[in-house]
């Protein structure tokens, strides 16, 4: 079939098992976070949802800048895409004091 959109038939496959394997490794980011950090974080059930999307979101944007072919560099980078974005729910601890200076 010419004017494919996909050169390698399991190219589609391979998409889908790096987003399988962002969404999960979100997932248990958001997971361990909410577990380890509970005292920090927002509602667990908003915790759980930002690691898979956020693990999503950095998939497609990693793939979207180095290309099909580098499946477990993708995933990588979706997961230091998902734990910056669960980073940015965490509060700040009480114990901030400010100098009379």
């Amino acid at each position: 079939m010419t004017g494919s959109a996909l050169a390698d038939p399991w190219e589609a496959t391979h998409m889908l098992l790096e987003a399988l394997g962002s969404v999960l490794l979100g997932f248990a980011l958001a997971w361990a976070a909410a577990a380890r950090l509970s005292h920090r974080l927002p509602d667990r059930r908003i915790v759980l949802s930002v690691g898979p999307l956020a693990g999503l979101f950095g998939a497609f944007l990693t793939h979207s800048a180095i290309g099909p072919g580098h499946g477990v560099t993708t995933v990588l980078g979706a997961t230091f895409v998902a734990s910056v974005l669960l980073s940015l729910l965490l509060r700040p601890t009480r114990r901030l004091r400010r100098s009379a200076a």
